[in-house]
């Protein structure tokens, strides 16, 4: 036994958030959550931005982020802006850094529906001032996520429709093929960023359409041939 084994803690550590697997009991274990801005010429517009390809742009969220499909999604505090933005997700199955373009798809391990909830007012606020998305991005509960489905079942997905229905009424909908930048152009340019690893996401970014959610909204998102995602919005939750 190493010395490593050995150690105690000043407190239990957390523990690993983990997303299920179609097609297998093993859970896919989630280290980062990395996500695309603007992959969307039509959400970039709608955005206020210029939809010119020039390199994608990145932020984070927090692997505890983490909302598995089907779990109700607490309405966050600090904001009466919350909106909705379907992703197309990838998981990352791979070590590499510096990866090419052609290369790209064999560090996927498979695909999943994202949600990446933004408290849009405090973005705003962020954008006007030069600061950074976190607190924007990054707060509890704000990545909800469907069960992957391993490429070797779905193959690499390249196109196909995505759409988000809020209480069943259609708010986004649109076509993979209409990404600024391919699945394997987003892991190239952020393996020259970092070094991914196995359990990384990447939420690719969000097509047109993006709005409000209130306490007691039904969403239902989907990626063609992925598992939907279903979630509730429920009452705000008190910090424990």
């Amino acid at each position: 036994m190493s010395a490593s084994d050995k150690r105690s803690f000043v407190f239990p550590p957390p523990e690993t958030v983990a997303i299920p697997v179609i097609g297998s009991e093993d859970a896919f274990p989630v280290r980062r959550i990395f996500c695309v801005g603007r992959n969307y010429a039509e959400h970039a517009r709608e955005m206020g931005a210029d939809p010119q390809r020039e390199p994608p742009f990145f932020f984070t969220k927090p692997a505890d982020a983490i909302v598995v499909g089907g779990v109700d999604v607490p309405y966050p505090g600090a904001t009466a802006d919350l909106h909705h933005e379907v992703e197309l997700v990838i998981a990352i199955g791979r070590r590499g850094s510096d990866i090419t373009p052609e290369d790209a798809l064999d560090y996927v391990f498979g695909y999943a529906v994202g949600n990446d909830l933004t408290r849009r007012d405090l973005q705003g606020e962020a954008k006007k001032a030069g600061r950074p998305w976190d607190t924007a991005k990054g707060f509890d509960h704000s990545a909800p996520v469907s069960r992957i489905t391993p490429a070797t079942h779905c193959g690499h997905i390249d196109e196909g429709k995505i759409s988000l229905r809020v209480n069943g009424d259609l708010r986004q909908r649109g076509d993979l093929r209409d990404m600024i930048w391919s699945t394997p152009e987003i892991i190239s340019a952020l393996s020259t960023l970092f070094l991914l690893q196995p359990g990384d996401l990447i939420f690719s970014g969000t097509p047109a359409g993006v709005g409000p959610l209130l306490p007691g909204d039904e969403v239902d998102a989907t990626v063609a041939g992925l598992d939907p995602l279903r979630h509730r919005v429920s009452a705000a939750r008190a910090h424990a």
